[in-house]
């Protein structure tokens, strides 16, 4: 390596480090990537792919089991060990090689090593042989180190090695039983995918499982699991005890739990600790404030960039590539000359990740969501209509699956009559997300979303249904 000067440095070799890269270098920038683990980050290698490669295959086996003249096909359980087998094709058995050419097609030099700041747009970078290189940015630094596991503050449970979503998705043997302390996304996935491979499966969730989600999206999955042998506790855990039989864990309730393995998914913490920030006057092991066009607030010149979980706005991977998007390209505008403020929508400015964020979760049933909730539209101030409908009630939906369970709303603002947020319950309703996804984002009013009529039989219907609905009802 002989460049130490580059016109951007971008901390982390993820989905969104890499998007902030290749959309610099396409405005003309020379960029350096620092990783300090696997070119593609969290989610090629521990979390989205290998979680969504483990949870098709018994998804599939189910919706086969749904279709009569397929199910009598169906002899057997899935094989455990050709489930694992396919998550490892999907992160290449955890070795990065197949990005790098990428990265070279791009032009984006990588220097592998842990990267700290060290000042204004200063890097020093030690390398794995505990050698430092220091690396100096032109115009801008961007900070995409991601987030980490948050291991709360439970007796024991330290000490009891508790899995994280990393060592779930990364498993080699599955447990016979596993208790799960949380009750989110990573939870409920998690939940699933035991039970389908299984373990016997507890989940301590203090709030209940899928806080914050649409009541039809809480019953429907909370149903699922529990028709799957799962135990849904709304518990608090005091204390965790491992012993060579496995892990014991006492509730507040006075009752206890016992599993092979623990796996904690409470939340994430940014990968903020020690990366320097205190060298710019920040606190290390914060989440970064930023902007929409995500300059960090609080840090002179303008020049330092937090993009994706570190900013703690989204913690998606599809936003945080979206936030990637915008960093490179307003990094690549500035270093050209120009200081005009992103308008809101450009493709300079993270606008959509207030109220418009969509998300899939890959449960039993699937729940699709764009936008806001009815409480949280409510709690905005906004004059809302809610609108469900029953997907029994859509014939394409009947033939995908016979007896076809799921559930719909959407959330309309009465005083300018499009939708606020969407959501789907059901088996495979995260390829209808789309449309409502375009359609909260681009505020189509409902008097013109009528006249996109969707195709016959599938399960698609389902907006004309709603809007049926929205139409009689008023």
């Amino acid at each position: 390596m002989t460049d130490t000067e580059y016109d951007l440095i971008v901390l982390g070799a993820g989905p969104v480090g890499e998007n902030v890269a290749d959309y610099a270098t396409k405005a003309g920038l020379s960029c350096v990537i620092v990783e300090s683990e696997l070119v593609g980050g969290d989610c090629s290698f521990w979390a989205c792919v290998p979680s969504k490669a483990l949870l098709r295959p018994p998804a599939a086996v189910d919706a086969a089991r749904r279709v009569r003249g397929a199910k009598e096909a169906v002899t057997g359980p899935v094989d455990v060990g050709a489930v694992l087998g396919r998550r490892d094709y999907w992160v290449n058995d955890w070795d990065d090689s197949g990005s790098l050419p990428w990265l070279e097609e791009s032009g984006i030099a990588l220097v592998r090593g842990h990267g700290r700041l060290t000042g204004i747009r200063t890097v020093d970078v030690t390398t794995p042989n505990d050698g430092i290189v220091t690396l100096t940015a032109r115009h801008a630094v961007a900070i995409a180190t991601g987030s980490a596991a948050l291991i709360p503050d439970i007796p024991g449970l330290r000490d009891a090695v508790p899995w994280t979503s990393r060592e779930a998705t990364a498993v080699k043997t599955v447990p016979d039983s596993i208790a799960i302390i949380g009750g989110g996304v990573v939870a409920a996935e998690m939940a699933t995918l035991y039970a389908a491979l299984g373990s016997t499966v507890t989940v301590i969730a203090r709030s209940g499982l899928l806080a914050g989600l649409e009541d039809i999206a809480v019953a429907a999955v909370s149903k699922s699991l529990e028709a799957a042998g799962a135990r849904l506790l709304q518990d608090v855990p005091v204390a965790v005890e491992r012993s060579g039989d496995g892990v014991s864990i006492t509730l507040d309730s006075g009752t206890s739990v016992t599993a092979a393995e623990v796996l904690v998914a409470t939340g994430r913490t940014p990968r903020t600790t020690d990366i320097g920030l205190e060298t710019v006057g920040l606190t290390p092991g914060a989440w970064l404030d930023v902007d929409d066009s995500l300059l960090v607030t609080g840090v002179d010149g303008g020049w330092l960039y937090g993009v994706g979980d570190v900013n703690h706005r989204v913690l998606l991977t599809h936003q945080g590539k979206y936030q990637g998007r915008a960093a490179g390209t307003v990094i690549g505008a500035r270093a050209a000359g120009d200081d005009s403020e992103p308008a809101a929508w450009s493709d300079r400015a993270a606008s959509a990740d207030h109220e418009r964020v969509p998300s899939v979760i890959f449960t039993d049933p699937q729940v699709a969501s764009i936008g806001l909730t009815a409480a949280a539209a409510t709690k905005a101030g906004y004059r809302t209509r809610v609108v469900d409908y029953d997907f029994a009630g859509v014939s394409g939906a009947g033939l995908h699956s016979d007896d076809y369970e799921g559930a719909a709303r959407a959330v309309v603002d009465e005083d300018r009559g499009v939708l606020l947020g969407v959501t789907f319950v059901g088996q495979d309703v995260g390829e209808l997300l789309h449309a409502a996804t375009i359609a909260v984002v681009g505020e189509v009013p409902l008097s013109r979303l009528w006249h996109a009529v969707p195709s016959f039989p599938t399960m698609s219907e389902i907006w004309l249904r709603l809007l049926e609905t929205y139409r009689n009802e008023r």
